[in-house]
């Protein structure tokens, strides 16, 4: 009997350390299967906001390169159609802006007899989120002013960049942020 009962326990000590061994290998491969799906989740949600991104700055890119020429060309016949039309592609608080601007701006070029026209010759993008883009641009700029008391036209041909920063509202990309860089154009 003590044979009998010895190979029972020997038996039920080793089908313990078996289920402790299963337990123990079902709860890794449990922690890696969740572990795998949730760096699997996270790289496809980061995927499809790179996706997303890269369009958007396609679109905002060819957008910027179109509104260009509206907002940095004026002249002065059509200085007050040239500003509202160019207000049309900015945010609320970018359209203030351009209302100040047009006071000023209206009765110099009106002065000067003064007409810019912007040609935007490289663009790119400089940083881009699904709803957000900065475009980098490199505009040739053609100055004629004739100010009072000349009797010729002064023009002027300028390179000259600019950053506008584009948001996505209701569905289309708008010029939130304008600005000129600084410093000279790089020589080609």
């Amino acid at each position: 009997m003590s044979r009998v009962g010895g190979r029972r326990r020997r038996a039920a000590s080793r089908s313990g350390w078996w289920s402790w061994r299963y337990t123990i290998a079902v709860t890794f491969l449990t922690l890696l299967v969740l572990v795998t799906g949730g760096v699997a989740a996270v790289a496809y949600a980061n995927l499809r906001w790179l996706e997303k991104s890269e369009a958007a700055g396609r679109e905002a890119l060819a957008a910027a390169r179109t509104m260009a020429r509206d907002l940095l060309s004026y002249d002065y016949r059509t200085v007050e159609r040239d500003l509202a039309r160019a207000r049309a592609h900015t945010t609320e608080e970018l359209t203030s802006h351009y209302g100040t601007l047009a006071t000023t701006l209206a009765r110099d070029a009106r002065k000067e007899r003064a007409v810019q026209q912007a040609t935007v010759v490289a663009a790119g993008v400089e940083t881009a989120e699904p709803d957000r883009v900065e475009v980098v641009l490199f505009v040739n700029m053609n100055i004629t002013k004739q100010p009072p008391g000349e009797s010729e036209p002064r023009v002027q041909h300028r390179p000259n960049r600019a950053r506008f920063v584009m948001v996505r509202q209701d569905g289309r990309w708008l010029v939130a942020e304008l600005s000129t860089l600084l410093g000279s154009v790089p020589a080609e």
